[in-house]
């Protein structure tokens, strides 16, 4: 005789309903990011409804997150003053503005991940479908696949839904990086399904032609592998993990010698891949701009205003540190640099414990280490990813922080329980005071 299952309550279909238009609240918010074609994007109106429905409803910053808000708020109270600086403010209040949004969205996705640990996987998995998309549009811009293709390119390069090649290379490498870390530690049977996205972001990242994204994705990979093998104590999953980044390497060796075979595509990768190009090392290149940027920062602590480096130069800084000092001044420098810092070294006190999430967090922190390097030769501080990149590590600093909390916890209420010998009777209270007499 069979039983009927008991209905759910109401309020437990409500939740659950609630929870899934949440999750894919926050997907349509990844998927997003990967399409940047025109300022304002879609992104950032979206992003700001989000986060302002969710804060009404009871967004919950937890305090471990808490560095990470006042440090980027202070940051660009850095970059309100340098502002003052300025005798035209022009565009650079939205410019300050969109800072601080992006700000947001960091502390948004540390806390919505650290309440629900399960959107790690939501998150990762719209970044993959976002990125093969715009790596897809890359690559028909580049081959002129259909007509208009080539609004997808810039500079003959792949871009993408978006503006800058040099953004749009960088964008891919943290689904990039998730992909191959599943082709290396995941089942033999779903490596076709992993592959196939995998090549589509790394050609992506290559028809870029950004030598920042190349080399931010080569170490990227490097980091994993390496993290990965140290993290297992099994000689046959380290053997896998070897054998398995063997074959990765050999096949994208094998797609690069086959696609150099193509004359333009030759070309342009000789061109794009010497370490140094003219407008690097000219009298006023790159690397010139570096120290007459550095030397007017000890001339002007409260920065020269945002933007205005690229106008008195003729270039931007390209350098996320010179920038911090020039339209963040002091203060929204040494902002930065504490919350690199404390980034980098939070994430790693945390990296290698055995926790659910703890494979998206790896993901992100090796990304997040390219990227600090990648700093230094490029400006960063309006890269959305970046700042999802961030939410990530920190949301995991906050998970972790509960987890030992909640540790902490139980062992408490467990040394709080009343203990009774069972090796001898308790005595009286009358025995008691007579004993101590």
């Amino acid at each position: 005789m069979s039983t009927l299952a008991a209905p759910l309550p109401r309020e437990a279909i409500d939740a659950k309903r609630i929870a899934l238009l949440s999750t894919g609240a926050v997907a349509a918010g990844v998927l997003l990011s990967g399409f940047v074609i025109r300022e304002p994007a879609p992104y950032e109106l979206y992003m700001a409804g989000l986060i302002g429905v969710w804060a009404i409803f009871g967004l919950r910053i937890p305090a471990a997150i808490t560095p990470l808000l006042v440090l980027l708020v202070a940051f660009n109270i850095g970059g309100m003053i340098s502002m003052l600086q300025m005798s035209e403010l022009a565009g650079t209040p939205l410019y300050i503005a969109v800072s601080l949004f992006l700000a947001f969205t960091a502390v948004f996705f540390a806390a919505v991940t650290a309440a629900r640990p399960e959107l790690y996987r939501t998150i990762f998995v719209a970044y993959v479908w976002a990125a093969v998309g715009t790596s897809l549009l890359g690559v028909a811009g580049y081959f002129h696949a259909f007509p208009g293709a080539d609004m997808f390119t810039k500079y003959d390069r792949a871009a993408g839904a978006f503006q800058d090649p040099n953004v749009f290379g960088p964008f891919l490498t943290l689904p990039g990086i998730y992909l191959l870390h599943r082709m290396v530690t995941g089942p033999a049977a779903r490596m076709p399904l992993v592959a196939v996205p995998l090549l589509i972001i790394v050609a992506g990242i290559f028809f870029s032609f950004s030598r920042g994204a190349w080399g931010l994705f080569a170490i990227s990979s490097v980091l994993l592998v390496g993290a990965l093998f140290l993290k297992t104590g099994s000689g046959l999953l380290r053997l896998r993990i070897v054998v398995m980044t063997v074959a990765v390497l050999a096949l994208m060796v094998l797609a690069l010698v086959i696609l150099l075979q193509i004359p333009s595509v030759a070309e342009l990768f000789t061109t794009r891949a010497q370490l140094v190009q003219d407008y690097d090392g000219a009298r006023l290149g790159r690397f010139a701009r570096y120290g007459i940027g550095f030397q007017l920062a000890t001339e002007k602590p409260f920065g020269i205003g945002p933007l205005v480096f690229g106008t008195i130069y003729g270039e931007d800084t390209h350098n996320i540190w010179l920038k911090a000092l020039m339209d963040y001044g002091w203060l929204g420098f040494a902002c930065w640099l504490t919350l690199m810092v404390s980034t980098v070294a939070l994430g790693f006190r945390i990296l290698f414990r055995d926790r659910p999430w703890q494979p998206y967090l790896l993901c992100a922190y090796v990304v997040f280490l390219g990227h600090i390097g990648l700093g230094s030769i490029i400006d960063t501080d309006h890269w959305r990813h970046f700042y999802l990149l961030l939410g990530l590590i920190w949301g995991g600093i906050a998970l972790e922080a509960g987890h030992q909390r909640a540790a902490r916890n139980g062992i408490d209420r467990r040394a709080a329980r009343p203990r009774i010998s069972v090796d001898r009777p308790r005595r009286s209270p009358v025995q008691s005071s007579r004993s101590g007499v």
